[in-house]
């Protein structure tokens, strides 16, 4: 047992594995604990926020099995420090908090394998339950990218803040899977049914400010700045609203010369993620400031929209997804792993469909038939 300094109080541990185990697992996710601050800015001793950082900013901070397995110890060490505040999710560097399941280890391990990607979607639902069940609230800081998987682990966090140059979105039907690692649970419930097809089954991506007025995020700040002054997404129009930094009420992306004009703008300006650790901090403190059981509680209580449609779907989920990576995800994935600019990382769609509709079967040839810039 651990002795605690108030009084020498021996707690008994309740986490699955020691720190040091947990940390060999993978270097790929940080665990961090941070002092949590009081609302003038000074440091409560002895408490802390936990950061919890993916870190594989090479491919997008995409999740390899070994890093989802450190992501769910993470998660339950968090969960049980009774010094933690709350729990901070991010990524590494500014361009993606996350961008999902590791396309390389699904195409060149788990496609064609039913069995071993059952197991995988195992580790993978108890990282999305772990989420769900942690005791300490929990802040998504998206500093990028957070789409596919990312979207989905995204949105088990019970609270999320942005720079408004990240995208959110799915990627499922483009690249031979479907989003239902939770985003067919959450979306409904977070941003209602007719928006949730547009991004599940259409892929479409949402820009930061469309995600902040759908109801995805808690927050959104400004990350780019020109002549040393923070400026908004270039890239989409917007309609603002005076407060500390200009929230962002709407966002569509531009077109025509607008758009030229953003991106000369984007040329010019440099990244700076200062306001959105000022955000996440601000959101510690407030959080700081309330009575703790009664927080647990309450978030408890809120999470059980998207509780109870996870709950009841995650297990079909996982036998279909092992399935399809006999046919569609086995191509979807090989597809983006094999690709390239010059060819596209997507299967040809219509071949596809016009070979399935005279009775095709899902040969390895046939397969390799619709990798991009296969001979027809």
């Amino acid at each position: 047992m651990d002795a605690s300094a108030n009084g020498g109080f021996a707690f008994l541990p309740h986490d699955l594995v020691p720190d040091d185990a947990r940390e060999k697992i993978t270097p790929q996710v940080l665990y961090e604990k941070r002092p949590a601050r009081r609302a003038d800015g000074s440091v409560a001793d002895g408490l802390f926020n936990a950061w919890i950082t993916l870190s594989n900013p090479d491919q997008y901070n995409s999740y390899t099995t070994d890093m989802v397995k450190a992501v769910i110890l993470a998660f339950r060490a968090a969960s049980n420090s009774r010094d933690v505040n709350a729990v901070v999710f991010t990524g590494a560097g500014d361009k993606a908090f996350c961008t999902g399941g590791n396309t390389r280890e699904y195409a060149e391990y788990y496609a064609g394998r039913p069995q071993e990607y059952r197991q995988y979607m195992r580790l993978f639902n108890d990282m999305v339950s772990a989420i769900l069940g942690c005791d300490k609230p929990v802040v998504c800081r998206v500093n990028g990218m957070r789409i596919g998987g990312g979207q989905e682990i995204g949105m088990a966090c019970d609270f999320s803040v942005s720079h408004d140059m990240a995208r959110f979105g799915q990627a499922g039907p483009k690249h031979g899977s479907a989003p239902i690692g939770g985003s067919t649970d959450f979306l409904p419930v977070m941003i209602g049914c007719e928006q949730a097809m547009v991004s599940g089954v259409l892929c479409v991506p949402f820009s930061a400010h469309k995600a902040y007025r759908l109801g995805l995020l808690t927050e959104i700040v400004p990350a780019l700045k020109v002549d040393g002054k923070f400026i908004a997404n270039p890239l989409v129009e917007t309609q603002m609203k005076s407060d500390q930094w200009g929230r962002i009420l709407h966002g569509e992306s531009k077109t025509g010369d607008a758009l030229a004009a953003g991106k000369a703008m984007l040329a010019k300006a440099e990244m700076d993620l200062s306001l959105l650790d000022e955000e996440v901090e601000k959101l510690c403190t407030k959080l700081l400031l309330t009575f703790p059981d009664c927080t647990t509680k309450t978030i408890e209580e809120l999470r059980k929209p998207k509780l109870r449609s996870w709950n009841a779907n995650k297990e079909n989920s996982r036998a279909w997804l092992a399935l399809n990576m006999m046919t569609e995800a086995r191509a979807g994935f090989r597809a983006f792993n094999e690709g390239d600019k010059a060819h596209g990382r997507e299967v040809d769609f219509v071949a596809l469909r016009q070979a399935l509709a005279t009775g095709a079967q899902w040969t390895r040839e046939f397969t390799d038939s619709l990798m991009p810039g296969a001979e027809k």
